[in-house]
């Protein structure tokens, strides 16, 4: 299918960078997502406004890399559920709002059926925020409620700026973890542990080859 140019509302940031005419729908993103900067990969769709967030630096990886680790241990171990990486969540229609987290883990319905998906609307059990980037940080609470407002039973946002992991929960008091505590998954995911400090160690092989000392 040829693309024509792209339509309304583009925003960067806080500000508009393109004309605001009719907003876009879940269709419209899917289609044209690619002519996006970044091709789309950095780009959120929220009440039919087209967002784009900065790109994370090493630091973001690191963390999705080690977080990746310990849940493919966890779901090899347990068999309880499966995560998806950058899977969009249609939140809600009308005007259309899809969002991207780091990680959704689901423990309901057929194993790994969301995991082909770009965007889904079935609700994970547990989704994963990475507030790696000063735009990612001013959203964090934004972001968290309407996760939950939308029916997610608990939000993990991990902020590698200062390597500590806020655990929400509706009606619940958040809890904010430092690198001397523990991740832990329960109730909904049940022996998942994991040191918070874990989440932040660069692997071996991102740093290069040691110099030798003449």
């Amino acid at each position: 299918m040829s693309v024509g140019a792209l339509p309304p509302t583009m925003v960067s940031g806080d500000a508009a960078d393109m004309p605001d005419n009719s907003p876009w729908t879940l269709n419209d993103f899917l289609n044209r997502r690619f002519e996006l900067p970044e091709g789309g990969q950095w780009s959120e769709l929220i009440d039919g406004e087209v967002i784009h967030f900065q790109p994370p630096d090493v630091d973001h990886g690191t963390v999705v890399l080690n977080l990746s680790k310990a849940i493919s241990q966890f779901v090899h171990e347990t068999e309880i559920g499966y995560a998806c990486f950058d899977l969009g969540l249609h939140l809600r229609s009308a005007p259309d709002t899809i969002r991207f987290p780091a990680v959704s883990y689901f423990i309901e319905g057929p194993r790994f059926a969301e995991a082909d998906k770009e965007v889904t609307e079935s609700v994970p059990a547990v989704v994963v925020e990475l507030a790696s980037t000063s735009d990612r940080v001013a959203q964090c609470k934004f972001r968290t409620a309407a996760y939950l407002r939308w029916g997610v039973s608990a939000v993990w946002t991990i902020q590698p700026s200062d390597r500590t992991v806020t655990i929400s929960r509706l009606n619940e008091t958040e809890r904010r973890l430092t690198c001397a505590d523990c991740l832990e998954g329960t109730p909904q995911l049940p022996q998942f542990r994991l040191p918070v400090s874990d989440l932040f160690v660069e692997p071996e092989w991102w740093r290069g080859p040691s110099k030798e000392v003449e």
